[in-house]
């Protein structure tokens, strides 16, 4: 009857709720937007700019790091020459590598310099460390001071070495001779220049080992020196018992990285054979891979070779590499079963 009434009586119906105006709307719409944007831009600030920080180094990476890698392994299947075509050879540069003496004449060659040159410098960078790790007058200016020879550059080392070691005027026979010894032929016998070059590198390299020892030592707990002490450990005792087991992952550190640098040696051979520095030596006494690789590309031209022998060295470090993941997985679990 209600209805009725207001319909008879011309009243019009209660208006419905009607949705808001379009200015009301782009007033409420506005803000959601626009905080929408912010939170979109927020995402992609947290996600993608650690990207672009990164992006450089990954860009050079596969620039001069990648890529040449892989290139070198398709040249090693090829046989290229310097201004010729490649043809493909599969593992023909390899097998003729394995039946060259050149090669395994080089290979000896690196691992005894290698050898030569690694263990002596190891030894007196522990021993150098040890000492500088001692409060000694003056102590600030031979942290300095051993770390002169790597500040020195591999040319002017090795040229003044070379002139050191030359058999017709050089220092060391001058001195040999004031003991009576006969003149040592430094550049032409084999040992001889290899023990030469080997000191090149000693002296280079033994200042830069012997701080990274130092920064190690000095990260050994006190709390063991004092309670080796108190047991009546002598000096020489507690560097034996204390000192190398504690710093033992950094002297399997060095081991490695100075087995790497052995590898790739190049620039002191070269430097210290004069002439013939590239062939190391008239009778290739002191060629190592590096040179052989490098007068294999860029002195006969062969190019498939010098990449083969490049990939060679690249399996040689991958194998160093493995064996110290090896150690260190081994003694991970020797030290988690004793616990």
């Amino acid at each position: 009857m209600a209805t009725s009434v207001r319909a008879t009586s011309g009243e019009s119906p209660p208006l419905a709720a009607q949705p808001p105006g379009p200015s009301a709307g782009s007033r409420e719409h506005r803000p959601s937007g626009r905080s929408g944007v912010r939170s979109t831009l927020h995402r992609l600030d947290l996600k993608a700019v650690p990207y672009v920080f990164v992006a450089p180094f990954f860009l050079t990476f596969v620039a001069f790091g990648l890529f040449p890698l892989i290139y070198t392994g398709w040249l090693s299947l090829h046989r290229v020459e310097l201004g010729g075509s490649a043809q493909w050879k599969g593992l023909e540069n390899y097998s003729s590598l394995a039946g060259s003496e050149f090669f395994w004449n080089a290979l000896a060659n690196t691992f005894t310099i290698g050898v030569l040159s690694t263990v002596p410098q190891l030894l007196m960078a522990l021993g150098l460390a040890h000492l500088l790790n001692h409060r000694i007058r003056g102590r600030g200016f031979f942290r300095v001071a051993v770390l002169a020879p790597y500040a020195t550059s591999i040319a002017a080392a090795t040229l003044v070495f070379a002139q050191l070691f030359n058999t017709d005027y050089g220092l060391i026979n001058t001195a040999l001779g004031l003991f009576g010894f006969d003149p040592v032929a430094w550049e032409s016998s084999k040992w001889a220049a290899q023990i030469a070059i080997s000191v090149i590198v000693t002296w280079r390299w033994t200042g830069y080992n012997a701080l990274i020892y130092l920064a190690a030592m000095q990260s050994v707990p006190q709390e063991l020196y004092e309670a080796a002490a108190l047991d009546g450990a002598s000096r020489r005792r507690q560097f034996l018992s204390v000192t190398i087991p504690s710093i033992r992952p950094t002297i399997l550190f060095t081991v490695i990285v100075s087995t790497i640098g052995a590898t790739q040696l190049f620039g002191e051979p070269m430097l210290f054979g004069g002439s013939v520095g590239i062939s190391g030596g008239s009778g290739n006494q002191f060629q190592t891979l590096s040179l052989l690789m490098y007068e294999k590309g860029w002195v006969t031209g062969a190019l498939g070779q010098a990449s083969a022998i490049a990939w060679v060295m690249l399996l040689l470090l991958l194998l160093v590499g493995g064996g110290h993941a090896l150690i260190s997985r081994s003694k991970n679990k020797r030290r988690k079963a004793g616990n």
